[in-house]
């Protein structure tokens, strides 16, 4: 995806060893050609991307079975996401997503210093997205909008009573009778008070669990682009060995491009306020 220049093999002299060429020193020996090791690891990555993609599709799948069930809970409940917060984070990984590929393309050219200033970004980038979900999350849970006290089960102590207000939220029964189904009246993002129907707790569940998800794989990058730009600077890479740049901007499309699903099936789900 990112890169168009594909590694130079680097000349190298004769073996004494019975084989035509010695390998390069980031040649390992069941390749013959750096070509060959480079299309071999890439091939390897999309296979893992692939996998990726299985394990954040069967959450798509949920999302997509629980919104056709309740399609109007999902519209009232996402006006407890903070939408500035979302777009500001969707800008931020794009744009990091621009610097991974300007790393990679730095590497190809074999300009050292200039690919770790684009991975620097990167991180930086990166870590700013894990700030901004930091605040978002601890405003829901501020809100008690699960986990927390708005949705608590009866056995937890954190569960609210018929009538019971604790923090900015209500637990009433719609006709005042303790088994029919339970509302929760909130403050939303906007600071509009409003009443959350029946099994809104889906809605957040799923929230926290495709973006708590998507928070990981975010540390896994930073943590891989991290471990790139040490060797970098190292001097480990060269115009003719650039793949651990290259895979892991590759990896980094990848959280762009999953958030990219998920800012507006969760954000902008509904209809507008």
């Amino acid at each position: 995806m990112s890169n168009v220049i594909e590694p130079v093999p680097a000349p190298v002299p004769a073996a004494h060893d019975g084989h035509s060429e010695a390998h390069p020193d980031f040649l390992q020996h069941h390749f013959d050609t750096p070509a060959q090791q480079f299309h071999a690891a890439k091939l390897g990555m999309w296979v893992f991307i692939a996998t990726e993609i299985l394990m954040f599709g069967g959450l798509f799948c949920a999302y997509a079975i629980w919104r056709g069930m309740d399609p109007a809970i999902f519209d009232q409940a996402h006006h407890f996401l903070n939408k500035k917060m979302g777009a500001s984070n969707t800008v931020v990984l794009l744009f990091s997503s621009l610097t991974a590929a300007l790393a990679v393309r730095s590497a190809q050219l074999g300009k050292r210093n200039q690919t770790s200033v684009f991975l620097v970004i990167t991180i930086l980038c990166a870590f700013g997205f894990l700030v901004i979900k930091y605040f978002e999350y601890t405003h829901k849970f501020h809100l008690g909008l699960l986990p927390g006290h708005c949705f608590g089960h009866p056995w937890f102590s954190g569960a609210i009573q018929n009538g019971e207000e604790v923090g900015s939220c209500l637990r009433i029964h719609a006709d005042a009778a303790a088994g029919s189904p339970e509302w929760v009246r909130a403050v939303d993002e906007s600071g509009n008070m409003q009443l959350l129907p029946p099994r809104a707790n889906m809605f957040f569940g799923i929230y926290f669990c495709m973006t708590g998800l998507h928070a990981i794989h975010v540390i896994v990058g930073m943590s891989i682009l991290t471990w790139v730009l040490v060797k970098n600077i190292n001097g480990k890479f060269s115009k003719e060995y650039f793949t651990p740049v290259d895979l892991g901007a590759l990896y980094w499309h990848l959280v762009d491009l999953v958030w990219i699903y998920l800012f507006p099936l969760l954000y902008l789900v509904g209809k507008p306020e």
